[in-house]
């Protein structure tokens, strides 16, 4: 039973005991300050007693159970969880559609319309490695009202981004070769989670038509290089920053630009240019880059989706 709870509020096992015992104590506390409202009503017991009692206890729940959230650091879940419940009293609102991927239908369901309440902007992280650049990305949108991290893929086991994203509730993907090349290159996965933009940090694969075209303009990636130089197939990581070492170039940097079916060949959406001097080493280099990149990403993912045009 608290497996299922963990998976259906997303939460880890510490947060699942705090919400169960911000429940326990609020429906508590709630219960004794009903009795009392009544004992100062001093309306009698009967038929209406009960009813005007469980009245009360409607109205006042809510608010017991915040009160109670804030030591126990769980408010924001309580906050979105009432909501929630609210929610289902709007007369406007309608149901969750269920969406099953064995449905042929799948390929058409329509990118960024699935379980998105007030236009939010839902955003697929994918990743290779340890996930520094993912992890600045999560943490500059956390508390993002309009923009929400739902899915964070990977074509690894194991490695550090998938962590990251499980430390912060989201949902991780772990894709292999032959479908992601081959089949539906998991575009029915990423429409079922409302997917608007896909963001590359780290990725190592190359992305394959079928999502292109899914998503035209809408996949951003980072390369740590200054493009068209030193970009193209097997120009990640180190090899990247030793190539920039041994050519003896003055500067290097991070093109942010869109993905199209050539390796980091897409429209070049922002760069910003570091020294590079005779000291340097491709770990010094790549020290560089990672500032740059930690301190520019997100910012500009930002600025993209909310201008919907080319920031320059």
């Amino acid at each position: 039973m608290f497996e299922k709870l963990q998976h259906k509020w997303k939460v880890n096992g510490i947060n699942l005991l705090l919400i169960i015992t911000t429940f326990a104590i609020g429906g508590s506390a709630c219960g004794i300050i009903g009795r009392k409202i009544m004992v100062l009503i001093g309306m009698e017991k009967g038929i209406a007693w009960v009813l005007m009692y469980f009245l009360i206890l409607t109205l006042i729940w809510p608010l017991c159970v915040l009160i109670t959230s804030i030591p126990f650091g769980q408010f924001n879940f309580f906050k979105t969880y009432i909501g929630k419940i609210l929610n289902r009293f709007n007369p406007n609102h309608s149901s969750k559609k269920t969406i099953d991927l064995k449905e042929d239908d799948t390929d058409n369901l329509p990118i960024g319309k699935i379980d998105k309440p007030n236009d939010l902007i839902h955003l697929a992280i994918f990743a290779s490695g340890a996930g520094s650049n993912a992890k600045k990305i999560i943490t500059h949108f956390k508390n993002n009202s309009s923009i929400k991290i739902v899915l964070l893929v990977s074509n690894k086991p194991g490695v550090g981004a998938l962590q990251i994203a499980k430390d912060n509730n989201i949902e991780t993907l772990i894709i292999e070769r032959e479908q992601f090349f081959n089949g539906d290159g998991y575009c029915p996965v990423l429409k079922q989670h409302g997917v608007s933009y896909i963001i590359l940090a780290g990725f190592l694969w190359k992305i394959p038509l079928s999502l292109i075209k899914e998503w035209p303009s809408s996949i951003i990636n980072i390369h740590p290089a200054l493009l068209p130089k030193y970009g193209g197939k097997g120009m990640y990581g180190s090899k990247v920053h030793e190539a920039v070492i041994a050519n003896k170039e003055i500067e290097s940097g991070i093109s942010i630009h869109y993905v199209d079916e050539v390796y980091d060949n897409g429209e070049i959406i922002r760069q910003v240019s570091c020294a590079v001097s005779e000291t340097d080493t491709p770990e010094t280099l790549a020290q560089k880059i990672h500032e740059l990149e930690h301190a520019n990403y997100p910012q500009v993912i930002e600025a993209i989706i909310k201008s919907k045009k080319v920031v320059k």
